[in-house]
């Protein structure tokens, strides 16, 4: 990765933080004092002028009650659906055969009618 590339997903990254800290209307000194760094250096994470170390990142996403995941700005929702899909699969397939061939029928014509709404 190039370090034009490594230095805009700092900006990023500092940039999710400090959103999020604002949305929890927390100031930078009272994140340096909870983190136990300094304000200077929040303002750099912030700035996306600096990385930290994981014990830190670990920190703020407790801190700012954030999944870590949205933090680095990764697409939660598609995890939580892929997520949801995993669970109903193993759902279906603790069912028996004929029960399993109804839900997927079922879901067939859902998904066909779907498309045809389209």
């Amino acid at each position: 990765m190039s370090n034009r590339a490594e230095s805009q997903d700092l900006i990023e990254l500092g940039n999710r933080i400090r959103d999020r800290r604002q949305e929890l209307r927390l100031s930078q000194e009272k994140i340096a004092e909870k983190a136990g760094i300094s304000v200077n250096t929040v303002s750099r994470i912030e700035g996306g002028q600096s990385a930290m170390s994981i014990e830190i990142f670990i920190k703020l996403v407790q801190i700012l009650e954030v999944d870590a995941n949205e933090l680095l700005g990764e697409n939660v929702t598609a995890m939580e659906e892929d997520g949801q899909c995993q669970k109903m699969l193993c759902r279906i397939q603790h069912l028996n055969r004929s029960e399993q061939m109804v839900v997927l029928q079922t879901m067939e014509a859902l998904v066909d009618g779907l498309w045809q709404c389209r």
